[in-house]
């Protein structure tokens, strides 16, 4: 395999995988970034997230000098004296309040590699955008490339997911590659020709919605089992049961079919809304992703319903909520659905008590949790609490000491918010359980 000289612009939770991973495959990979203090840690060897597997591929290449850090495009793109011959746009593309994406950083990463195009580029889309970016990527790299500079637009969606980033990098269940070039298709398989996966070439608009269409479909399933939750309590069923059931059968499979309180992240939230404007914005009322949507809104309030309905008046209640983060295995946040939890409990002027692995120090940051005692360790959470909220399902929650955690707590409340325990087990302990789904 040929090692390229690659520069990934962006050095978030994308950027960062993407980049250790390629130097990872053998490729000299420089990752841009302009925040000067992300940027002076990790020229400090200091990860600005926490990713299983990350670190030790991140001190691996830094050693090996195959994965560099810079500050601007222009030196991204002409790295002690070598030429990128890839560039990728791992730029955030947050939501606006239409839901549409917006796209801003990559149309200013555009402009800025177009000014410092000197040979023949591919500029690859890897950041998750809407149908028809691509167009708007080249419109863009033509306008600022005066001195006409060849290049290729290619759209190469992630699938990573946050936890396993690493993995499904390496091992991926497919590479989509958006490029009507020959020349760029060849340099791109070239480029991942050490993974061993199906790689699907397509026009780049194929290419954009498959990202957004797997998403949205995960995000479906998931809102699905959520509904069908919401009927067992109704009936007296176990939708862990049902959702075995269901799973058995090849053509639905298990994966996702989890009742809980609903999905978070950065990804499944944004790519539905962003996926339900481009439906609108063309002439189609994709209404299933708006009922989607409501069924994961819906899901956050079971905490509140199960508190209320077990505990009466909610004023001066002491709540011990058991992981922060969106999943396990990540410090991510963003559209965590404890945080919607939480502000409904402070509203109700409950007194909150949360704890988390690894996602602390970003839920310290958030200014809608202020008022929230923080604890590294759930028994100390759990002290004198009135409801134990399993939120995030990490492992060694799992494990907890129940015969502690009863003589810890005021009311012996549990409200499973992933179905994670055993009913049986716990309410043969003495406590009071409340499961998703669950008689």
């Amino acid at each position: 395999m040929a090692a390229h000289n690659v520069c990934v612009v962006g050095s978030g939770y994308v950027g960062l995988v993407t980049g250790a991973c390629l130097a990872e495959l053998g490729h000299r990979v420089v990752c841009v970034d302009s925040d000067s203090r992300k940027l002076a840690a990790l020229k400090a060897g200091r990860l600005p997230i926490y990713e299983p597997g990350l670190e030790r591929l991140f001190k691996r290449n830094r050693k090996a000098a195959r994965l560099h850090f810079a500050g601007s495009v222009a030196e991204g793109l002409w790295h002690r004296r070598r030429r990128a011959e890839i560039v990728f746009i791992a730029v955030g593309t947050p939501p606006r309040h239409d839901g549409s994406a917006d796209l801003s950083a990559v149309e200013a990463v555009a402009e800025e590699v177009a000014r410092n195009l000197k040979a023949y580029t591919v500029i690859v889309d890897k950041s998750t955008v809407p149908v028809e970016t691509g167009d708007w990527v080249a419109k863009t790299v033509a306008r600022f490339n005066k001195a006409g500079v060849p290049y290729d637009v290619v759209s190469n969606p992630e699938f990573l997911s946050e936890g396993s980033a690493v993995e499904d990098f390496l091992k991926p269940d497919r590479i989509v590659l958006g490029t009507s070039s020959p020349r760029a298709s060849a340099l791109m398989r070239e480029l991942y020709s050490a993974i061993r996966a199906p790689i699907v070439c397509t026009d780049v608009k194929s290419a954009e919605l498959i990202k957004h269409a797997s998403n949205s479909f995960l995000a479906t399933k998931i809102s699905y089992i959520n509904a069908v939750s919401a009927l067992c309590e109704k009936v007296g069923a176990d939708v862990t049961q049902v959702a075995y059931g269901m799973g058995l059968d090849k053509r639905i499979g298990p994966m996702f079919l989890r009742a809980g309180i609903g999905f978070g992240g950065f990804c499944f939230p944004k790519d539905l809304e962003a996926f339900h404007w481009i439906a609108q914005k063309k002439g189609y009322d994709f209404s299933l992703l708006r009922a989607v949507k409501d069924i994961n809104e819906r899901q956050k309030g079971w905490v509140l319903r199960k508190i209320e309905e077990n505990l009466w008046n909610l004023e001066g209640k002491v709540v011990a909520l058991l992981g922060l983060s969106f999943k396990p295995n990540t410090d991510d946040m963003r559209f965590a659905p404890s945080i919607d939890i939480i502000k409904a409990l402070l509203e109700r002027r409950v007194k909150v008590r949360a704890a988390d692995p690894v996602a602390l120090g970003r839920a310290r940051a958030l200014p809608e949790l202020k008022g929230v005692a923080f604890c590294k360790d759930p028994y100390q959470a759990l002290r004198g609490a009135d409801a134990l909220c399993l939120i995030t399902d990490w492992p060694q929650y799992k494990d907890l000491n129940l015969k502690r955690v009863l003589a810890l707590m005021r009311h012996p409340l549990i409200l499973d918010g992933r179905n994670l325990y055993d009913p049986e087990a716990a309410r043969a302990r003495g406590f009071t359980y409340c499961g998703v789904g669950r008689p």
